[in-house]
């Protein structure tokens, strides 16, 4: 490629010149551990979900580009610190590199600013060039960044421009401008190669790898002169492919997240009109011959429906969900009667801090009135029960009513048989929990009817006061699934 350089005066340059008198076997693999070397400390950084955040918000405060740039300037100068110590180990030297990626995801000032703090390390070494070298790419490729677009066009570059030529020709000549993605591969190459002319300028004051000298086979040194050059372009494509792969599984996520939420609240709006409708018969039923209790229910139906317009959460406390069935079995007392509906409750203190999905109850207390006690003249009672069982949370709604066939019962479960509420309180136990969660039924002829809930333990820290109620959805389903 070019003529032996002059024998450098320092012990220390000789490093550089290793590539001249090397086997070229040798630094193909080089070349490849150089790209291993990317590939795992891009593989690393991005399992932080903090940096994940970082890396893919579109707008950053400053504090947030210093932040970005720690978060790759620690490994990658570590590599540095290793090329410096290890002898021969030259593919760990990825900085130059890094201060590209810097640039191109963070902007000018994370490039700037991470490059020049790549450069520490080997400015101790006596490396002085590297600190305007590091400097210059990483502005570079921030400038650059500025031209994009869109910056879909980052994210999806790769070291391969387009498998067809004519093609990629054609699309740059029609333009009358070079596609942006065109652009960040001829400056990786242009900054490559003033790397090594500046290496070459300045002996000992900068790390380079130089590509070799020809030898007699065209056909090797072809191969070595190509994969010389990709794996520069390789090294800054590789962490940008692994964290765009991230990129799209954190959007499929997001799309999940969004399902459900979507999902969940198709169902909750037809739960609140469902026990609207019912509530409003009941008080129909009561204005003729019973203007007093009519009006009591009114009164109690505004104040639940406040609560509802309040209630915005996926998942609320037990003690708040028990607080919401006392205005609702008020409502019901006074339609039957105090002497025909009694209710117990049989509530283990340490469950009431525990998140349950909100409106899970109210369906399931009104099954047993309508379809247990009203058939009844006497009426009967509903006794509610809740305890931590195997990790679970276990609450049962049981009456003494007419009860029904244990077939029947089960079927009542698993189904839309008995009306809207019990189907859609299966529905939202499946959106919410996947199969973790559990509704079953039990039930004897003229004895009375038992529903039982077996809820996973929602971990976690959002709960009830979460601002996003796709995030809670999400995040309760995966936990629950670990």
């Amino acid at each position: 490629m070019r003529g032996p350089l002059p024998a450098p005066a320092r012990a220390d340059v000789l490093q550089y010149d290793w590539f001249r008198v090397v086997d070229q076997r040798l630094i193909l693999i080089t070349l490849l551990v150089k790209l291993g070397v990317a590939a795992a400390v891009a593989s690393a950084v991005v399992r932080s979900r903090y940096f994940k955040s970082l890396l893919f918000r579109e707008q950053r405060t400053l504090t947030q580009k210093l932040h970005l740039a720690s978060f790759l300037v620690v490994p990658f100068a570590l590599g540095v610190v290793v090329r410096l110590a290890v002898k021969n180990f030259l593919a760990a030297d990825l900085g130059y590199e890094c201060a590209i990626l810097l640039g191109v995801i963070g902007g000018r000032v994370t490039g700037g600013v991470g490059g020049a703090l790549l450069a520490i390390p080997a400015m101790i070494h006596g490396e002085f060039a590297t600190l305007p070298m590091n400097v210059g790419a990483g502005l570079a490729a921030g400038w650059l960044r500025t031209l994009a677009r869109d910056h879909e066009d980052i994210w999806s570059f790769s070291p391969f421009i387009d498998l067809s030529i004519y093609r990629w020709l054609k699309r740059n000549v029609q333009r009358r401008r070079m596609e942006w993605q065109t652009a960040f591969f001829a400056l990786i190459l242009g900054l490559q190669y003033v790397h090594i002319l500046v290496g070459e300028w300045l002996p000992g004051r900068v790390f380079y790898m130089d590509f070799p000298p020809w030898t007699h086979s065209m056909v090797t040194d072809a191969l070595v002169f190509f994969a010389f050059w990709a794996a520069g372009v390789a090294v800054v494509a590789i962490p940008l492919k692994i964290w765009n792969n991230t990129r799209i599984e954190l959007k499929l996520e997001e799309q999940e997240r969004l399902l459900l939420q979507a999902r969940m609240e198709a169902l909750q709006t037809q739960i609140n009109p469902h026990f609207l409708f019912n509530t409003l018969n009941s008080i129909a039923s009561l204005v003729r011959f019973d203007p007093d209790a009519a009006r009591e229910l009114v009164v109690k139906l505004a104040s639940i429906l406040r609560r509802l317009l309040r209630q915005h959460e996926a998942f609320i406390q037990l003690r708040e969900e028990v607080e919401f069935i006392d205005d609702y079995l008020d409502i019901e007392v006074v339609r039957f009667g105090r002497e025909k509906l009694r209710v117990v409750k049989e509530l283990d203190p340490a469950t009431l801090e525990l998140l349950v999905p909100s409106m899970v109850l109210q369906p399931l207390i009104e099954n047993a009135i309508k379809h247990g006690l009203a058939p009844r003249l006497d009426g009967g009672s509903i006794t509610l029960r809740s305890r931590l069982a195997e990790g679970k949370l276990v609450i049962q709604v049981e009456d003494d009513g007419v009860g029904m066939a244990e077939a029947a019962a089960q079927s009542a479960a698993d189904s839309s048989s008995t009306g809207i509420g019990m189907a859609n309180v299966a529905e939202r136990l499946t959106v919410l929990y996947g199969d973790a969660a559990k509704m079953s039924s039990g039930s004897r002829e003229g004895e009375g009817t038992r529903i039982t809930l077996e809820l996973p333990l929602v971990e976690t820290e959002a709960g009830a006061k979460s601002e996003s109620a796709a995030a809670v959805l999400y995040e309760a389903r995966s936990s629950t699934q670990r």
